[in-house]
């Protein structure tokens, strides 16, 4: 379907029409609008950013959208990266830092300004506000923004006819702009490295976003208790609408997939399909993020008894993962290797294993050798913030080789999980999956567990889902 014909223009534009599209609209621009509340500390991150690359231009694009079926695009979410450098979340805008002779960078940020009433792109063109919705003119970005903004539909052109310097681009977000600059691909890379370097630590109001965050998947969680019921009832997807609709409510929505894993589903780490049965007697493992209207998102697993009671069995495996995240979690202070607390959780898990006869011992052996990996599958935690898996392209040194500090944030995430078809275990062990996951931030003393709000050992997990009995 062409734009013409998604907008009914099956015909052309009479002048008549085109006068009348043209008059009578109010002035609508906002001149109420200040600083936003993030901008000083956007501006921080960029200074740290351009005592980087002294003398090179940086453009970071925050992206376009992108098609799901013909002329239908999905939900636009820009790159983290501009959104920590800017504060803004606009499509098809882009953060350019240009160097100046004294070493700084002077920043602008180009946008796609509103539509002006004087033609016929505002509800015939490829970005027609009056189909797409009202975006803010670039006078009200400055204003919220703090920063220069300019049309970024000369945005290629200014590119290429600026000063010969080194640049950057972040790429994979903008064709337009890459096609526009001539870079490297190495030196592009190592510009994304450094963004990512930059979220490793959270300033205050980067916390104040995550706090947020997982206080509204606490309140997801409980809806979802409150309704099992429901969810019996019908399938895991009631249990995925229902945290969703937590998420919308007070956020931007689910910070990535939701996991509303059920029985056996349980022992798949990346289920989204979600559209299992929820028995009585079996395990619920929901694993779900409210991202905030600021793209910050949580980061939360807790695992069930969809019956409100562990079976025995289910208790021993659940208290094998609790026993484990109490010593990841431990592990969690300033000074201490990031590498630690993954270590302590494998261990402890590995430890059980050995005492099940699921695996060979010792245990250090049996630890060098991985072979508790058939079982826990994946590393214990990550870097959390505007990302699930925040700072992905962060540097090892300054990532998973490095010493944690005050101000990072990461999840502690230990799980067992017991294939349904794993013949080298005893069947009634077949099909369990347990997992325990917190939001933790390092504190000056050691740390704080920001999902402290929701239950975590299987005795208070049973008494809290006995309070929405009925």
């Amino acid at each position: 379907m062409t734009k013409g014909r998604k907008n009914g223009l099956y015909g052309g534009i009479s002048a008549e029409l085109s006068a009348l599209m043209r008059t009578g609209w109010a002035d609508t621009e906002r001149r109420d609008l200040t600083l936003s509340e993030q901008a000083p500390y956007a501006a921080r991150r960029r200074a740290a950013l351009s005592a980087r690359f002294t003398g090179e231009r940086l453009v970071i694009p925050s992206g376009n959208l992108k098609v799901r079926s013909n002329d239908d695009t999905y939900p636009f979410r820009p790159y983290s990266g501009y959104v920590h450098m800017t504060g803004d979340q606009a499509r098809d805008g882009a953060l350019v830092l240009e160097p100046r002779s004294d070493g700084g960078h002077d920043a602008y940020c180009y946008q796609l300004p509103r539509d002006g009433r004087d033609s016929d792109e505002f509800w015939t063109g490829p970005t027609a506000e009056l189909w797409m919705g009202r975006r803010r003119s670039l006078a009200e970005s400055e204003r919220v923004l703090g920063l220069p903004c300019r049309d970024v539909r000369t945005a290629a052109e200014d590119l290429a006819a600026g000063p010969a310097v080194r640049t950057r681009i972040v790429r994979g977000h903008d064709p337009a702009l890459e096609a526009a600059v001539t870079t490297d691909e190495e030196r592009d890379a190592e510009l994304e490295e450094a963004l990512d370097d930059l979220r490793l630590v959270k300033d205050e109001w980067e916390l104040a976003e995550m706090r947020k965050a997982v206080d509204s998947t606490v309140r997801g969680f409980v809806d979802v208790v409150r309704e099992l019921s429901a969810a019996i009832a019908s399938s895991e997807r009631w249990i995925e609408g229902t945290f969703f609709r937590r998420a919308r409510l007070e956020g931007n929505a689910v910070g990535y997939g939701t996991i509303c894993a059920a029985g056996e589903h349980a022992t798949i780490m990346h289920w989204t399909e979600n559209d299992g049965p929820v028995r009585p007697g079996d395990l619920l493992l929901l694993d779900a993020g409210v991202e905030t209207r600021t793209l910050y998102t949580a980061d939360v697993t807790r695992t069930l008894p969809i019956s409100g009671t562990f079976t025995p069995l289910q208790r021993t495996v659940y208290d094998a993962v609790y026993e484990a995240q109490e010593a990841g979690m431990a592990a969690v202070k300033p000074g201490a290797h990031y590498r630690d607390f993954h270590e302590a959780a494998q261990r402890s898990l590995t430890a059980r294993l050995v005492e099940w006869g699921f695996i060979d011992g010792p245990v250090d052996r049996a630890y060098e050798l991985g072979l508790q990996r058939r079982f826990t599958m994946a590393g214990t935690g990550h870097m959390l913030g505007l990302d699930v898996h925040d700072c992905a392209r962060a540097r090892t040194e300054g990532y998973v080789d490095a010493l944690l500090e005050p101000g990072m944030v990461l999840t502690v995430e230990p799980g067992l999980y017991v294939q349904p078809d794993d013949l080298t275990v005893p069947k009634e062990w077949r099909g369990i999956g347990v997992r325990i996951e917190d939001d933790v931030v390092v504190t000056d003393s050691g740390h704080e567990n920001l999902s402290a709000g929701l239950p975590r050992s299987a005795d208070d997990v049973e008494a809290w889902m006995a309070e929405f009995a009925g």
